[in-house]
């Protein structure tokens, strides 16, 4: 059970992400003293989505095809439509997903980012929440949808939209700090 300050952390995103969603875990993973590395399916760096518009951008550290999921204690999947939307279409980006969610680490979800949940066979039977326009797909995808600011089940966290941030984060830390938990492969 590593410590927040000695964990390792990944994030999964593409253009399109919802700004705050991957800046706040981002930013608080790393001032809590956690080594926070973010994934991609390209190269260079990524552009987020503010408000309506495109925002600024953040650096990628690596390839999601060049990702070890022994390597990370935890991975975090910022929303938004267009990032979550993309990423379940791209095999590299699924396989991550598929393997932390296999490992039994920490795997959190904010707002639309369930849907990469979804599509790794990761909800079914499982409490979580999502943001609500995407409620029925976890419905359908066999998912208890709850409408709460945080759910987590068997380390598998999720969260509604950015008000959500603050409890996320916290449960990020808690979740990571227990470590490794017990829960069905996708």
């Amino acid at each position: 059970m590593p410590s927040i300050q000695q964990s390792k952390i990944l994030i999964l995103a593409t253009d399109g992400y919802e700004r705050s969603e991957l800046r706040v875990p981002l930013d608080e993973l790393k001032k809590r003293g956690a080594d926070v590395k973010i994934a991609s399916i390209g190269a260079g760096s990524i552009k987020s989505w503010d408000d309506k518009d495109w925002g600024d951008s953040v650096d990628v550290d690596l390839l999601a095809g060049d990702v070890n999921v022994e390597d990370f204690d935890g991975l975090v999947l910022p929303g938004g439509q267009i990032n979550p939307d993309i990423l379940r279409h791209n095999e590299d980006a699924m396989r991550v997903v598929r393997a932390f969610v296999e490992s039994g680490k920490t795997v959190a979800a904010i707002c639309h980012a369930p849907w990469l949940l979804i599509e790794a066979d990761a909800v079914r039977g499982r409490k979580m929440t999502s943001y609500a326009s995407i409620k029925t797909d976890v419905m359908n995808a066999g998912g208890n949808w709850v409408d709460e600011a945080v759910v987590t089940d068997k380390g598998i966290i999720t969260s509604r939209d950015p008000d959500d941030l603050q409890p996320f984060v916290e449960k990020i830390v808690e979740e990571i700090e227990e470590g490794r938990h017990e829960r069905r492969a996708a």
